[in-house]
């Protein structure tokens, strides 16, 4: 495929093509091949820095870093000690908070669904730019075009705009839109597109099983339409598409389909030819099990460029990894004209950005755009539009906190990945809002808690300790269940999860005392909460969520936000 570079998504001027041809020209091979990399930056150390970019010549970094002046400084050192100006990347699905510790939340994909208004994925997009290019950041990691079409999937159950196709490419576009309006380039993902299933492709070899003609009308409609509008890359997910895979290849046998980043059908085939995309394709990350699954290193790494995507995420281990590559050169995996390609799109972006004149600015514009007011005012209004009252079928709502003071308050919560780090932050937040609007609330004690305060075997016991009813009648007036569960490439599937065996946080209560079951993460609860009467989706377990949540129940604010039907996770029971 001809890369023009005066075309869309490149649109460059004629000084910006020399620069591109000229800079391929003068490269050398070990310098072509390290264009092909995004490191995962471990350490901000200067010596660390400049090895990486002089030894493996890297072509952009990620970074795990979340104090802004040290990713500040890192990335002038990027820029510093790097021969050809770098990418700097980072993932801001939900605002700055995945750029550093001080960005702004602003809301999650299906919080902004909920809200049902484009401004809100505007933005998050706004947000997620200003913040990313304050701190010398060029490559935002975002949006995701993924479609939830199976509600058990919790991978991208709020990472994703919904399930409606249509709704999905009008929240993108709107991202994309507050996205451009800093110097920071988009990425959208996870192409063929996730949701379809509910497996994890950070663990194993996720499959998009629709029919062609279904993606064309679904996740096709909406890559289609971003291509068209100019979006300037995509990651491609180690998602495998057997529809189009055999329609490329009809005679493919289950054992020859392979994820979209090692396979050539779907990334030139169907991306590149079918639907016209002249941007950067980069891998998702090369540590998920949905492409360590699919072969061994040495072919993994070479095996991704060769099927048509320009960047590879990661390495495992840089010395390893530059050579598999440049092995793959030399044997012609990956061939000259493969490897040009590669190198005019990824210099291509690097001048549309301008890093050929100007790498990045000199001060850290830190107290500008991190965590400011009006970024905090854009979360606390998507949070007010978001927050929806899924079901009140006891008719319990709005509380009066002079009739209903005495609450009692049930936390679930993921378990801890290490008992130092301490409970869920997000339960502290919950208390202080209940407090706030007049509640006196009595707080149950999870078994995690009960272990952080002393390690015991009598611990299990204690938490399946349980007071009779009608005690309980007479010291509460309202319960209050609030539900964090939250997973990442740990499991397949994220469900509700009691902190022990028998716990005295299962619901026991139900209905002995009016209850309001809240979920700040995932949508779909219902499914193993049904018994709850009065259930409320509040997306995020941050303060602007809780209390909007919180400000709805005491009838202080109205539910605005709306559902898709996914919430009944297909039940009958989850309506009663």
């Amino acid at each position: 495929m001809t890369v023009d570079l005066k075309q869309k998504p490149f649109n460059l001027d004629d000084e910006a093509v020399a620069w591109v041809k000229e800079t391929i020209r003068e490269m050398t091979p070990e310098e072509k091949i390290g264009q092909l990399f995004i490191n995962l930056g471990r350490s901000t150390d200067e010596g660390y820095i400049r090895t990486l970019t002089e030894k493996y010549h890297i072509g952009g970094a990620r970074y795990t870093e979340s104090d802004p002046e040290k990713i500040f400084r890192q990335n002038q050192c990027y820029q510093k000690f790097s021969k050809i100006p770098m990418f700097v990347a980072v993932n801001g699905e939900t605002g700055g908070n995945g750029i550093c510790k001080a960005g702004t939340f602003v809301a999650t994909e299906a919080e902004c669904e909920a809200a049902d208004d484009v401004q809100a994925a505007f933005g998050m997009g706004l947000v997620s730019g200003r913040e990313a290019e304050a701190l010398g950041c060029n490559w935002n990691f975002a949006p995701m075009a993924d479609i939830v079409f199976n509600w058990r999937n919790t991978i991208v159950n709020t990472r994703s705009f919904g399930k409606d196709p249509d709704k999905v490419l009008e929240m993108c576009r709107a991202y994309l839109r507050g996205s451009r309006q800093s110097n920071v380039l988009s990425c959208v993902k996870h192409f063929p597109g996730d949701g379809v299933e509910e497996r994890d492709q950070h663990l194993v070899l996720g499959i998009n099983d629709l029919s062609c003609e279904e993606w064309d009308a679904s996740f096709g409609k909406v890559y289609q339409g971003l291509i068209d509008d100019g979006v300037e890359s995509i990651m491609a997910g180690h998602i495998a598409l057997p529809a189009y895979s055999r329609k490329f290849h009809p005679e493919y046998t289950d054992a020859d389909i392979r994820p979209a980043t090692l396979a050539p059908e779907l990334i030139q085939g169907l991306l590149r030819d079918k639907m016209g995309f002249n941007g950067i394709v980069v891998t998702d990350a090369s540590h998920m099990g949905g492409m360590l699954s699919a072969g061994p290193r040495s072919m993994q790494v070479p095996g991704a460029i060769a099927a048509g995507c320009d960047m590879f995420l990661f390495f495992h281990d840089p010395e390893e990894d530059f050579r598999y590559m440049m092995d793959g050169y030399k044997n012609g995996i990956i061939t000259e004209e493969r490897l040009n390609e590669a190198l005019m799109r990824i210099l291509g972006m690097k001048a549309k950005l301008g890093l050929h004149k100007k790498r990045m600015m000199d001060t850290l514009d830190e107290k500008h755009f991190l965590g400011c007011a009006e970024h905090r005012e854009i979360a606390e209004k998507i949070a007010d539009q978001a927050v929806t009252l899924v079901k009140d079928t006891q008719n319990l709502l709005p509380v009066s906190t002079a009739e209903k003071k005495r609450a009692r308050l049930y936390f679930l919560e993921s378990a801890p990945v290490s008992y130092v780090d301490g409970g869920d932050p997000a339960k502290q937040i919950v208390i202080e809002e209940l407090e706030r609007a007049g509640f006196e609330v009595d707080v149950n004690e999870s078994y995690y808690e009960l272990e952080m305060k002393e390690m015991s075997p009598f611990n299990r016991y204690k938490v399946m300790d349980m007071p009779g009813a009608e005690e309980f009648k007479k010291k509460y007036d309202i319960v209050f269940v609030f539900v964090n569960m939250k997973g990442y490439a740990q499991e397949n599937n994220v469900r509700v999860k009691y902190s022990a065996a028998h716990s005295n946080e299962l619901p026991w209560w139900i209905h002995e005392v009016p209850t309001v079951c809240v979920s700040l993460n995932y949508t779909n609860h219902l499914y193993d909460l049904p018994m709850m009467k009065t259930f409320i989706n509040a997306y995020a377990p941050t303060r602007a969520c809780i209390r909007a949540a919180v400000e709805k129940i005491i009838g202080e604010s109205e539910f605005k936000g709306k559902y898709n039907d996914n919430v009944w996770c297909g039940g009958w029971d989850t309506r009663l």
